[in-house]
């Protein structure tokens, strides 16, 4: 995850105090390359510093949502994943099977969506696109049968 300046900058920009278990919670986030949800997250900090516990990163979430840092999805698990809100717009592929999250990003796909809202008569004010997969029985392999 990435986000759009550094750490201390981010928490000087939302008026936010750059505490220790904050400091170390962001770093995690930042070096994350998926979407982690807090339990995860909390792991992932216990194993750099051990004693933030896992309320603090819940509330270092919650903190960050509202500030508009982070971004919440659940992608239909119920578990709350985040990811930083600055990035640039994108979808999501999620495989129903393992939970893998694809980002991904289709021109045509946002050109439909703007067409279709002016057909209707609307402009697109906001919008998310979730799209939920399972590997395809012609890529998964079976059993008995060679590569």
């Amino acid at each position: 995850m990435k986000f759009s300046k550094d750490i201390a900058a981010l928490c000087k920009e939302h008026g936010l105090r750059l505490t220790e278990p904050r400091k170390v919670i962001m770093q995690v986030l930042a070096e994350s390359s998926d979407h982690p949800d807090a339990v995860e997250l909390h792991r992932r900090v216990s194993e750099i510093s051990p004693g933030v516990a896992i309320a603090t990163v819940y509330r270092t979430l919650a903190l960050l949502e509202e500030k508009g840092v982070l971004e919440k999805h659940t992608f239909g698990d119920g578990r709350a994943r985040f990811e930083s809100a600055d990035q640039e717009h994108h979808d999501h592929l999620i495989n129903v099977e393992t939970g893998d999250v694809i980002e991904f990003r289709s021109d045509e796909i946002e050109r439909l969506q703007e067409e279709i809202a002016r057909r209707h008569g609307f402009d697109i004010v906001s919008h998310r696109l979730e799209i939920y997969v399972k590997p395809s029985r012609k890529t998964r392999k079976r059993p008995g049968k060679a590569s």
